[in-house]
């Protein structure tokens, strides 16, 4: 049986769809990435956000007219949507054999067995569970990089965010399983691991009494085999003198961090139910920028939300402007049902929300634009990601690019070279976000 499984929302997600078809592949199941192949469907979903709900519904309609039509044997739900909403996915869409929540990854097998059994079964346990599933993943990243997921849940309960409903309180992973599992991973072709959680900085604090990422990095450090190590999703207020040193001495960490910062109005981070404000923030960024001159700082801002002032919106708009991030996504505020944000008064207007996220990303744009500008001239090592079809031209990424959201180095070059690859390049020239190099040879 060819089994399609469609991943939606996060790179955590992802991690969770590679365990069940490792799961599922030790079973002797096969995979397709072709619709039409398909005897089954599994739909890791997301709810994070409007748009992502949208998205895992569509999908989950999209896939019930292939069981209609009888292609398929069976249809199974996992991930977040599938936890929140499990009773509306079964009135709503029938066609759903079997529904397992976002800490019954291991069950996937089970579930999908008793959908051909004819006894089809859903899944859920405890919310705060163990997270830590052992299972051989198969990457479907390509093989050259790889998430790696330290934690599960969230404690910070920002008052606009669902996932402590749908993935529990923050518990970390032991740092000997993730060793192990990050050793199996370089040891099959990964050379850039990406540390991911819900809040990284926190790691380990729940169950040794401290916060141990340092920790955890000095050792995956360690590992043979891995060339990049990457850290996603800081939360600023967690970042720790020790982590700064950490980051700034090991060879192998990026220097790259993700510290969604949400806002900068202490208006608004204070309705958000975030632990910081203004002054703290740029304290927390100059720190950085001092000790590690060349780091490369992403965020995400959220627009329009309830109560967000014009006052509150320039305040914002001013500290961007002053902090030039080197990358910075926006999204407007989704009004989630069980959230305390969602019965905040003064709700801000559609198009207000949109406006605001199009003035933050303009001037985004107008940042990022220069610091591209500003980079001929440097040497960088890049890792290769493919080769443009018929051109000699090499898509790469450079330190200050996480895969799927940041931007390019085209490196043009006659050499062969292979997807992970990493090659000293002279940057020549800038196009917009993105990079144009040659390789150097000094």
């Amino acid at each position: 049986m060819k089994i399609l499984f469609v991943s939606l929302g996060c790179d955590k997600n992802l991690v969770d769809t590679e365990k069940m078809i490792g799961l599922l592949a030790e079973k002797g199941y096969e995979f397709t990435d072709a619709e039409e192949e398909a005897e089954a469907v599994v739909v890791n979903t997301c709810c994070f956000i409007g748009d992502a709900k949208e998205e895992s519904i569509n999908t989950l309609l999209q896939m019930s007219e292939l069981k209609q039509s009888g292609q398929l044997k069976a249809l199974i739900a996992a991930g977040c949507l599938a936890q929140r909403y499990k009773e509306e996915i079964q009135k709503e869409i029938p066609e759903v054999d079997a529904i397992i929540g976002t800490m019954s990854v291991a069950a996937i097998t089970e579930a999908l067995d008793s959908v051909l059994e004819g006894n089809p079964k859903n899944t859920f346990i405890d919310l705060n569970a163990s997270p830590y599933v052992r299972a051989k993943r198969v990457l479907t990243t390509g093989g050259h990089f790889a998430y790696l997921k330290i934690a599960e849940g969230c404690n910070k309960n920002c008052t606009y965010c669902i996932i402590p409903k749908v993935r529990g309180k923050y518990r970390s992973i032991p740092m000997e399983e993730l060793v192990e599992e990050a050793t199996a991973l370089a040891e099959g072709g990964v050379r850039e691991l990406i540390l991911v959680a819900q809040e990284t900085t926190l790691y380990g604090k729940d169950i040794y009494g401290k916060k141990s990422l340092p920790e955890l990095l000095r050792r995956l450090c360690r590992i043979s085999g891995l060339y990049w190590i990457r850290i996603l999703y800081c939360y600023p207020e967690e970042i720790t003198d020790e982590l700064i040193d950490v980051i700034a001495e090991e060879e192998k960490i990026c220097h790259y961090l993700d510290i969604p910062i949400q806002h900068a109005s202490d208006n608004i981070l204070k309705k958000m139910g975030r632990w910081t404000n203004q002054a703290e923030l740029r304290e927390s960024i100059a720190k950085l920028r001092k000790r590690i001159p060349d780091i490369c700082l992403r965020t995400t801002l959220i627009s329009g939300f309830p109560g967000e002032t014009q006052e509150d919106f320039e305040e914002l708009y001013r500290f961007v402007n002053d902090i030039e991030f080197d990358r910075l996504g926006v999204f407007p505020y989704s009004q989630e049902e069980d959230t305390v944000a969602a019965e905040l008064p003064d709700q801000v207007p559609e198009e207000v929300k949109l406006f605001r996220r199009d003035e933050l990303m303009e001037l985004q744009q107008e940042i990022a634009f220069e610091k591209a500008e500003d980079m001929p001239g440097t040497i960088l090592t890049v890792m290769v990601e493919g080769k443009v079809a018929d051109e000699d031209t090499y898509v790469t990424r450079t330190y200050k690019d996480a895969p799927g959201v940041d931007g390019y180095l085209f490196l043009n070059t006659t050499a062969n070279l292979m997807t992970g690859d990493f090659v000293k390049v002279l940057v020549t020239d800038s196009n917009e976000y993105d990079l144009i190099g040659e390789i150097y040879n000094g």
